[in-house]
Formats: C-alpha cells, sequence, structure tokens
C-alpha cells in the first residue's frame, strides 16, 4: 500500500464522514417533508444553477467573487432521491473511514468539500447557461474514490454479503467496488433523477482533484501516521 499504517498507533476520533452522512440524511428528510412548490423552490435557491452562477458573455475571473458561488457548497448536501442519496453515502462509507484513518478529519473533511466544490464548478462550466441545478455529493465521493486509489492501490476492501441464511465476510478489489460506482451513476443517469442534471465532468473532475490531493499530501500523511 502507499502508506503504511502502524498497528501502535495511538486510538484518534474520526468524525468527518459521520458528519458528512448525518447533515446529507437531515437535508434529504427535510426535503422529503416540504411541499413539491416548497421543495422546487429550495432547491433552486441552494442549487448549484450554471446560468446563475456564470455568464459567458461576462470575463470569468470577476464572477469568481459572486457570492452565488456559495451554492457549489450547497449542493453537495442535497438530495432528493433516496437511491441516489443511499448510492453516495454507502461509497462514502466504504472509502471514506478508511481514508478519514490515514489522512485525519480535517484534511478529509477539506478533501470532500473542496472537491466537490471544484467538481461542481467543471460541472457548471460544462452546462453554462443550463437552468437546471447540479445537486448532490457525487462529485465530492469521486474526490474520495480518487484520494483512495492514490493512497492505496491494492487494497481489498472487506465487506459482509448476505449469501442465502449467512452472512459472508470477503475481500473485494478496491477497484471492482469502483467500477461499480461507475456503473451506478450510469445507471442513475439513464433512470433520470426527478430534479437536478447529471454531469459527468463533475465526476471525472472529482476523481482527478482527489488524485492530485492524496499525492502532493502524501508526505504530511506519512508523517501523520508515524505519530
Amino acid at each position: 500500500m502507499f502508506v503504511h499504517v502502524d498497528n501502535r498507533r495511538r486510538t484518534r476520533l474520526h468524525w468527518a464522514t459521520l458528519l458528512l452522512v448525518s447533515v446529507c440524511v437531515v437535508c434529504f428528510v427535510s426535503l422529503a417533508l416540504m411541499r413539491p412548490p416548497e421543495r422546487v423552490s429550495w432547491l433552486l435557491d441552494w442549487g448549484t444553477i450554471p446560468a446563475n452562477i456564470f455568464d459567458i458573455k461576462q470575463p470569468f475571473l470577476p464572477q469568481l467573487t459572486d457570492p452565488a458561488l456559495l451554492r457549489l457548497f450547497t449542493a453537495l448536501f442535497i438530495h432528493v432521491e433516496w437511491t441516489h442519496l443511499l448510492g453516495n453515502l454507502l461509497f462514502l462509507a466504504i472509502f471514506g473511514l478508511p481514508a478519514e484513518r490515514s489522512m485525519g478529519s480535517l484534511r478529509f473533511l477539506t478533501l470532500f468539500v473542496v472537491g466537490g466544490m471544484a467538481s461542481n464548478l467543471v460541472g457548471a462550466l460544462s452546462l453554462a447557461g443550463v437552468l437546471r441545478p447540479i445537486i448532490g455529493c457525487s462529485g465530492a465521493v469521486s474526490a474520495v474514490l480518487g484520494a483512495y486509489v492514490a493512497l492505496f492501490p491494492r487494497a481489498r476492501l472487506g465487506l459482509v454479503l448476505p449469501l442465502g441464511l449467512y452472512l459472508e465476510f470477503v475481500r473485494v478489489p478496491a477497484f471492482l467496488l469502483i467500477g461499480i460506482w461507475v456503473l451506478l451513476q450510469l445507471l442513475f443517469s439513464y433512470a433520470g433523477p426527478s430534479y437536478g442534471a447529471v454531469v459527468w465532468w463533475t465526476h471525472i473532475a472529482g476523481f482527478l482533484f482527489g488524485l492530485l490531493f492524496a499525492l502532493f499530501s502524501r508526505d504530511a500523511i506519512v508523517r501523520r501516521m508515524r505519530h
């Protein structure tokens, strides 16, 4: 593996993944309890709407100071389909928990938030002028997957699978699970979300961001694991 984990290290509290999952679930339940007109209004107010963030006729750099860019952040926690939410949170837990143990909670939280915002930014640029909101943390989860691949390129993850009447513990190559993640995103794109746009550039940008983030953080992560 890329990072050696010393089993004698001090036990640390890892809170970032749990915090992110909790916020996503709370936002999902809150939206589900709203009446449809209120839900649509809320999505338009807090989702990343490319047409409201960037004007292709105006200079790009000055627009980066627009407060509307806050929606690149708020959109990360918005899900209206339970399948979308479950898929994102499942892979966030599978890959996020070991990544957070290696990187530390603050660095992992930075990866998720900045990677998610950067992927939403790329998605908004790729859909300039579109009025449908970009929502969900798929780009941020892609960043987590990219970082995991950089940190543990040959890792096998332990999963508990229901086989008949029994639960079986198996070890699965990380790349196989990442392939399943890609397949799920394809299926979700084909089925079509009730609200929002599925933007492949957000996934690609997030994954590349995660790779670079982990590689540039390599020395700091190694030093952390040695203490």
